[in-house]
């Protein structure tokens, strides 16, 4: 039986792969802040500093977790017999804010320390030669969801749940989603497959999806009608700078992130696969939000 080394497994993403790989793979799971010793075939490096809606975090932690543990572990992967090293990066190492479709050929230019601590540890990755017997991916996921998600998704969960209208309905945007069935699915393939390039693949899942969908969506999971508000834009984008200033649920970022196109190419992940992802953006979605319901 091949070992995978995984580090981060304690996330929401981490604990949804161990579900679909304990049974073909023992796992090797790496402590937090002890050394790194590789004695696996596959390493999977999901450890990370999240990005901070709230902007409490000291800007050393990104650099410190997302690029320094990043550039350990890929080095000890390359002294080690590993053959396989899979690194969760972010589409927000590429870009925070885009206003056409994000490909893998995008120019680098993130402005958050998130952003730019997820580039620093894809450009060390891309610097080191690979040797002819290793297989390197680096990969770019854009929001991802599923039963247990944490963060945007559920504010707009809690929003519906309680009666309140959708403010917010003005802002006509799309975005991209990445379900975690179709980035489990992605991985396996990853691992199982012998000819697909290394490199950066952006994650994404098929459809792209409006926040005012979303709101429908929710609505419908618990068996409701939305109520979608057009609230002036400039009375929204006021709240949100008190917000700032208050710490508030909604601030400026968080304002962004809801109302932002932010769409996703997928197109390079699947050509290399070549099949079809598990379940659509929708499909996810609602699974996602009937776990939400269940756990009221």
């Amino acid at each position: 039986m091949r070992k995978i080394f995984i580090s981060g497994h304690n996330g929401f993403v981490g604990k949804n792969l161990l579900i679909k790989l304990t049974d073909k793979f023992k796992i090797i799971k790496y402590v937090k802040n002890s050394n790194i010793n590789i004695d696996a075939d596959i390493v999977i490096n999901l450890a990370g500093k999240a990005h901070d809606l709230r902007n409490t975090t000291n800007s050393d932690e990104y650099y410190r977790v997302n690029f320094e543990f990043t550039k350990c572990i890929y080095n000890e992967f390359l002294n080690s017999n590993a053959t396989i090293f899979i690194s969760f990066s972010s589409v927000k190492a590429a870009a925070d804010h885009i206003d056409q479709i994000l490909t893998e050929d995008y120019s680098p230019n993130p402005i958050t320390h998130y952003g730019k601590s997820k580039l620093l540890a894809e450009q060390y990755i891309l610097t080191k030669n690979i040797p002819f017997n290793k297989r390197v991916y680096i990969l770019r996921p854009c929001m991802i969801h599923g039963p247990g998600n944490k963060g945007n998704l559920n504010l707009l969960y809690n929003i519906v749940s309680k009666g309140i209208p959708w403010p917010l309905g003005a802002y006509e945007n799309y975005r991209s989603f990445c379900s975690i069935d179709n980035l489990s699915f992605i991985i396996q393939e990853l691992i199982e497959a012998e000819n697909i390039p290394s490199g950066i693949y952006n994650i994404a899942d098929d459809d792209i999806v409006s926040t005012n969908e979303l709101i429908k969506l929710i609505a419908a999971t618990q068996n409701k009608k939305a109520t979608i508000w057009k609230v002036p834009k400039f009375i929204i984008n006021y709240i949100a700078k008190i917000g700032d200033l208050l710490y508030l649920p909604l601030n400026t970022e968080r304002l962004n992130k809801l109302t932002e196109n932010y769409i996703v190419s997928n197109e390079k992940i699947k050509k290399v696969i070549n099949k079809k992802l598990p379940v659509s953006s929708k499909e996810g979605l609602n699974k996602t939000f009937i776990s939400f319901y269940k756990n009221i």
